[in-house]
């Protein structure tokens, strides 16, 4: 009789041992997933982040005339009268 309550002991532990360490694995996995996602937002943050700055300095430039010059030239191809235009063809 001694001797099945040890082995009922001796199986029980080793099973609350392996339930243990089965709770330890899944938990490192959903921790790993929760890092990578972490890890991709704070990357979008920066991308964000990056872009408003971007933004804010041309929404500060937006009425010098420097950008007002640059817009016409680019977006407008207007230029400045006897000004010479290069084209390159080759693109």
């Amino acid at each position: 009789m001694k001797t099945k309550r040890k082995l009922y002991k001796r199986v029980f532990i080793v099973a609350c041992i392996i339930y243990v360490l089965y709770v330890f694995a899944n938990q490192q996995k959903v921790l790993n997933s929760y890092k990578t996602a972490q890890e991709y937002y704070n990357e979008q943050i920066e991308v964000k982040v990056a872009h408003q700055e971007t933004l804010n300095e041309t929404k500060n430039n937006i009425n010098s005339e420097e950008y007002i010059e640059q817009a016409a030239r680019e977006k407008l191809d207007m230029y400045l009268p006897n000004e010479r235009v290069y084209i390159d063809t080759s693109k």
